[in-house]
């Protein structure tokens, strides 16, 4: 193989790797945790107003602070998607802490499980936390999820790949074919 063709692979790998990275942030994932309480902190953005000045905006920030039945602690942010990506049209970010404030556990002794529905990573370097979408009752702290919309949207992703691999290699097999003619 030679060194043109490696480069190539290695391009096409990245670019596989970098997606898939993107669609593990994006797509959702769930996670069986006790809810033990929330916060909210105040954040200063500086942003550009239409005049063009630099201004400072205040903006409220919610966690949902948990920890795993492994006693792992857990944050997650609680903020409004909006329209914006990922598409989870998420306007309710005061009632998810509402709720999750009302299904909090009172005691270790008596935990009540929760399935909570983010997405994103916890990176602590940054200060990054997945975003939380909902939350759920579980069945116990040993209930298995099973990504299924990960499952279909990757299956869908793979099928369309084939296709266009398909599609591909035909019409560039007929443009060898007539050329050949």
């Amino acid at each position: 193989m030679s060194v043109m063709r490696k480069i190539i692979w290695a391009f096409f790998v990245l670019i596989i790797i970098a997606f898939g990275l993107f669609m593990h942030w994006s797509l959702p994932s769930r996670d069986v945790v006790r809810i033990l309480g929330t916060d909210v902190a105040r954040q200063q953005v500086v942003v550009e107003n239409p005049q063009g000045e630099e201004v400072t905006r205040a903006r409220d920030i919610r966690y949902i602070n948990t920890v795993s039945p492994s006693g792992k602690p857990m944050v997650y942010r609680n903020m409004d998607t909006g329209w914006g990506w990922p598409p989870y049209f998420k306007f309710d970010s005061a009632d998810l802490a509402a709720e999750a404030q009302n299904r909090a556990s009172t005691t270790e002794e008596d935990p009540r499980w929760m399935i909570v529905t983010h997405y994103g990573w916890r990176i602590p370097i940054v200060s990054a936390f997945p975003n939380a979408v909902s939350i759920a009752p579980a069945e116990g702290p040993d209930q298995t999820l099973i990504p299924w919309l990960k499952i279909f949207v990757l299956v869908l992703l793979v099928a369309l790949a084939v296709f266009l691999w398909w599609w591909l290699h035909n019409i560039f097999k007929r443009r060898d074919a007539a050329k050949a003619a």
